[in-house]
């Protein structure tokens, strides 16, 4: 099984050890040998991975997949993708008596993912997850020693995703262990344009569930992602099944909704959450444009202490908004204000608070440490979708996305990325045609 002048041999195999030599010459600059260790290195992984392959194959003797029995056909050559380069693999394939397609119980038993190995695809998928295919492609030939295409990069990220997302409802991962309690926790959805091959710029979706300590400290986010689609319903549905396991979990603690002024977050927020909150900082770009229309350019002094001063109570005093409303609406009947800019920021400001009052009672959560601010959903538009998404020249299927988005929700959400391979190993991988 030694491929002959290669820099790595194995060298003794006991067991389940076995032991390789790697010889490398030292010369010439500091670079050039670093490279010639790391071209060392990939030959003796492809030789262990030979070795790890071969422990998951069949012995030739008949075997039985669930009703089906199965003959071996004998041993066939295959190429499997490793961390450290392809490595050719002689495997049992079997057959039914009658014939027709064949199967390979190393690939099952490996947890093989098209061609490649766990942790090659796992490899791949995460890179993919954050870069274009060729970006992964010069990464990996950079960092690693390691050449692919980029249509092979793009199908095992794709395939990786997919199935990620099929098993989103049957795999419920587990929350992790906090040292202190959690006290409460903020409910939020939103969404942002990507731009799609066939139906142009279309909204995608974004929400999190945010869980806090009794000091108001972010212990832990869930985040969850949805490609475009014509109406909202798959992914109401999953993120309502996402926060009824959290519910579960934590059915004593307070559950805020917080988002902007979107009236369909509400309606699908409302039903679900023990308080409403719109975003305290939305509201304060209101009061900020209410503030420039009462007070000028000129008056500067004088603006920015209403400002701060009406901000403050809106922040801490329980009835800030009702009253800040009223104040508003007084100053706009009562004034002429000659800018039109002016005036309809103000109007913007007096609408808004009427609308939106009954969830501004920020003096209530900010006394409990509980947050006021939408923040950790709208960031998630921008690192979940944003970055990725939408890059110069970007274009998707809503397929790929979907699956990229997958990726994403579990790199960004703590523990959920291993957690998901770690099921992999203990469940196996869907046969998906290479």
């Amino acid at each position: 099984m030694e491929v002959k002048g290669m820099a790595a041999e194995i060298i003794r195999r006991d067991g389940e050890e076995v032991t390789v030599r790697v010889t490398v010459r030292l010369d010439g600059p500091m670079l050039e040998a670093e490279e010639a260790i790391q071209v060392a290195l990939n030959e003796a992984g492809m030789l262990l991975e030979q070795e790890n392959l071969l422990r998951f194959d069949a012995d030739g003797a008949p075997i039985q997949v669930g009703p089906v029995r199965l003959f071996s056909k004998g041993k066939s050559p295959q190429v499997y993708e490793t961390p450290y380069g392809p490595v050719e693999v002689e495997r049992q394939v079997y057959q039914t008596a009658q014939g027709g397609k064949t199967y390979c119980p190393l690939e099952t038993a490996a947890r093989l993912i098209l061609n490649s190995t766990p942790r090659w695809a796992k490899i791949v998928s995460y890179k993919y997850a954050s870069f274009g295919a060729d970006s992964v492609v010069d990464d990996l030939r950079e960092c690693n020693g390691r050449t692919l295409s980029n249509r092979y990069c793009k199908m095992l990220g794709d395939v990786v995703g997919t199935f990620a997302a099929a098993k989103e409802e049957s795999w419920e991962y587990a929350l992790p262990e906090f040292d202190r309690p959690v006290a409460s926790a903020s409910v939020g959805v939103d969404g942002t344009c990507m731009l799609l091959v066939e139906d142009g710029w279309r909204v995608a979706m974004t929400g999190t569930i945010a869980l806090y300590d009794a000091q108001g400290e972010r212990l832990h986010t869930i985040y969850l992602g949805a490609a475009p689609e014509y109406g909202k319903e798959e992914f109401h549905a999953r993120f309502v099944r996402e926060l009824d396991r959290v519910k579960a979990k934590f059915p004593e603690i307070s559950y805020l909704g917080l988002s902007d002024g979107a009236a369909d977050n509400w309606s699908f927020l409302s039903p679900l959450t023990d308080h409403q909150l719109v975003d305290f900082y939305h509201a304060s770009e209101y009061v900020g444009k209410a503030a420039m229309a009462m007070f000028g350019v000129k008056h500067v002094k004088e603006r920015e202490a209403w400002l701060a001063d009406r901000l403050h109570r809106l922040k801490h005093n329980q009835g800030a908004a009702t009253r800040l409303w009223k104040e508003l609406e007084k100053f706009a009947a009562s004034h002429t204000i000659r800018s039109p800019s002016l005036r309809k920021g103000l109007a913007s400001a007096v609408t808004y608070f009427c609308n939106q009052k009954h969830r501004m009672n920020y003096g209530y959560h900010t006394a409990r440490n509980q947050p006021i601010g939408s923040g950790v959903t709208e960031a998630a538009c921008k690192v979940l979708i944003k970055q990725r998404f939408c890059r110069s020249g970007s274009r998707w299927k809503e397929q790929g996305a979907m699956a990229v988005l997958s990726i994403r929700a579990l790199k960004l959400t703590p523990g959920r990325w291993q957690d998901f391979w770690k099921r992999i190993s203990q469940y196996g991988f869907a046969a998906q045609p290479a």
